[in-house]
């Protein structure tokens, strides 16, 4: 018998051939095949996709009927027509009765800035809310400044609610929104990866919901951690953020076990297009929503990112004045995606139990 005739394969099989260009080509053959190719196409629309959708979003931020408060008595209706009437509406003005209904309501968060007029002289007051978006008071500053220069008028802006001394630019609540429903579809598309993207059945489905409970809680108080007693960058609402937190870890991660029990691997693909290709440019983070062009001013409310970074601001700036309508949002994603979980777990099991009860018949003999 002579050895190592056939060492690289089986007795009586030739050996398995190898060298640069048959590897090559086995590996090329392996990346044109329909799933890989179909993969790799899903990927470069991702890709694409991703720098659509944060160019489109960012390249050209333009103020559209941002809601400020005027006061200038007899003249306040003027005011507001005038302003009102600027080309491309940047701005929505609406009058207020005095000076200390306007300055609440930029406090409370229902206006981003208030002018009032000074009937004594030619220097206004501009009432800004930083807190809200600093990107918003650069904008207001820039177009009532615009129209009081026209009327040889000038704004002294005052800053009513100013970010926190640690909140660089007002960008921490987006950060750390972003961050959690980061942790929450990451966590479940590796569970799928190490375990199966589709749960066995609903027992399963429930199972592996309530299993990722323990961790959104552990995750939303990490956060609040870091932002508030590690890094002081948003202080005094550490059990808001902690409970805020927790909900969006959830909302992302359960809408992420939904559309894997529904599409399989391809649901991961689903996710990341909903929180990272839309969510993460629309949540009024660096611009916010009414510097967004009208398509992500939309959706970005809908979604858990900018659900989030709205509620963020709303618990550390304006007393949790609308915390509601962003709460009503990011628990509809954990509600829906749990729907869509134990719905398409109970049809694919229910689908595979048929069939593995009535298989397919043998195929006749061939004479």
């Amino acid at each position: 018998m002579q050895h190592g005739r056939h060492e690289a394969g089986h007795v009586g099989q030739p050996p398995r051939r190898s060298g640069f260009g048959t590897d090559f080509a086995t590996e090329l053959r392996t990346l044109v095949s329909p799933r890989v190719l179909g993969l790799l196409i899903g990927v470069l629309v991702l890709q694409i996709a991703f720098i659509f959708s944060y160019v489109a979003a960012f390249h050209a931020p333009k103020p559209t009927s941002i809601p400020v408060a005027v006061v200038a008595g007899p003249q306040t209706q003027q005011v507001v027509g005038k302003l009102n009437a600027i080309d491309g509406s940047p701005l929505k003005a609406s009058g207020a009765a005095d000076e200390a209904t306007a300055k609440r309501q930029v406090t409370g968060g229902d206006k981003s800035a208030a002018l009032v007029m000074n009937p004594r002289g030619t220097t206004d007051a501009l009432y800004v809310a930083g807190g809200g978006g600093p990107a918003v008071v650069s904008a207001v500053e820039q177009v009532t400044g615009q129209v009081e220069a026209s009327q040889q008028r000038t704004a002294r802006t005052v800053d009513l609610v100013p970010v926190q001394k640690e909140d660089g630019r007002g960008l921490t609540g987006f950060y750390l929104v972003i961050g959690w429903i980061v942790g929450g579809y990451l966590v479940t598309a590796a569970i799928g990866f190490l375990a199966s993207a589709r749960p066995a059945n609903v027992a399963a489905a429930t199972g592996r919901i309530l299993a990722l409970v323990p961790y959104a809680v552990l995750s939303g108080l990490l956060g609040a951690i870091v932002v508030d007693p590690m890094l002081g960058a948003l202080t005094g609402h550490f059990m808001a953020l902690w409970g805020l937190g927790t909900l969006l870890v959830l909302s992302s991660a359960v809408m992420t076990i939904g559309m894997q029990a529904l599409l399989g691997v391809v649901g991961i693909g689903v996710t990341i297009l909903i929180f990272v290709v839309l969510g993460n440019p629309s949540a009024g983070g660096p611009y916010q929503y009414d510097l967004l062009p009208g398509f992500w001013r939309v959706i970005g409310p809908l979604i858990p990112n900018g659900a989030g970074t709205s509620a963020v601001r709303d618990i550390v700036y304006f007393g949790g004045n609308h915390l509601g309508g962003p709460i009503a949002v990011i628990v509809a994603y954990i509600v829906i995606g749990a729907a869509i979980a134990l719905g398409a777990t109970a049809f694919f099991s229910r689908r595979a139990a048929s069939q593995a009860a009535d298989p397919a018949p043998a195929p006749a003999p061939s004479h």
